[in-house]
């Protein structure tokens, strides 16, 4: 995950941001600005939250490079890893897109969202459902016609997990949301994978696994930063329900998590080149979740964006690993 506005606020008490969620449903009336196409053109761009998109696919083509090399000694097809770009693309918009339809709610409640679209009114909700329904139609019919059935349900499934599983039920109701949302973050992987070979096997799923450990200690400290952005809307966010101290400990369990699995793709599908390229960098995120857990203990600044800068280098250059060493295989 990412975030990119942070731009001010009113403050908003904990319990008046409730009393709005449960009894307004919508964000507070004000009259519309008029927006120049131009506006509304980069206004529908910010709803499918790019910077995400870019991340999602950063894990997507290397595994396709290695699933296709572990299945036939070669590349993927050109059109294919173009379809699943695109179509993968548009997918993850999608689900960004409804995910802000259905948290038009609580996001003029936190700095961090205030500026998305709706609050900001220069996309009427309705319309914003629309495009995200339409997203989601086109990007799994392109996939499903020119891949396979596989990574068609399976790109089905996440934007259904997205936005169903996580934004409606796990994000306002328990402190596991981050946990259980990186479901739907790692599976850009077992697309690209089932799209060149049709199956999934244990290495997909190894990397899937890598991607869903990795989540929880990336965004925990995206969380820490803004945590009172989420007490204001009443999301229980680990960092808002639990101590400093637990969130970095957890974060240290999970991104030793995250080092070990990657490490295990390692005897079955990798070169030496992977395994020190996840040796090294694994380490330093394992480092950096340490160092956060210790000022957390310490009492001090714990410095939570040290971590998440990190943490999406260490999956980039982790993945650039994967793809680097299909073909040395």
């Amino acid at each position: 995950m990412s975030a990119t506005d942070t731009a001010p606020e009113p403050s908003v008490s904990p319990a008046r941001a409730r009393t709005l969620v449960v009894n307004t449903g919508t964000e507070p009336a004000s009259a519309p600005p008029r927006a120049t196409p131009g506006a509304v053109l980069k206004a529908y761009i910010a709803l499918t939250k790019p910077r995400i998109v870019e991340l999602l696919l950063i894990t997507t083509v290397p595994a396709m490079f290695l699933a296709a090399r572990l299945a036939d000694n070669g590349l993927p097809n050109l059109l294919t890893v173009i379809v699943v770009v695109i179509g993968g693309a548009m997918a993850a918009g999608a689900a960004n897109a409804l995910n802000c339809y259905l948290d038009r709610d609580i996001d003029h409640l936190m700095r961090r969202t205030s500026r998305r679209p709706i609050p900001l009114h220069t996309i009427a909700p309705e319309h914003a459902l629309v495009f995200g329904l339409i997203l989601s139609v086109v990007s799994i019919a392109l996939i499903w016609t020119f891949t396979n059935l596989l990574a068609a349900a399976l790109t089905l499934a996440a934007i259904a997990y997205y936005d169903l599983v996580y934004t409606l039920w796990l994000k306002r109701t328990t402190a596991a949301n981050t946990v259980w949302g990186g479901v739907c973050g790692a599976a850009p992987v077992l697309i690209g994978w089932a799209a060149v070979t049709g199956t999934l096997s244990w290495e997909a799923w190894i990397l899937f696994a890598v991607v869903f450990f990795w989540q929880p200690p990336h965004f925990w400290a995206l969380a820490i930063k803004y945590k009172d952005d989420y007490a204001a809307a009443g999301i229980p966010m680990l960092p808002v329900v639990a101590s400093l101290r637990r969130v970095g400990l957890e974060s240290v369990i999970y991104a030793w998590l995250t080092l070990i699995t990657s490490l295990a793709l390692w005897p079955l599908a990798t070169t030496p080149v992977y395994g020190v390229v996840a040796l090294v960098t694994g380490g330093m995120f394992c480092l950096e979740a340490h160092k956060m857990h210790n000022r957390a203990r310490r009492g001090e600044n714990v410095k939570p964006m040290r971590l998440f800068h990190w943490s999406t280098s260490y999956l980039t250059l982790l993945f650039v690993a994967v793809a680097v060493d299909s073909f040395l295989l």
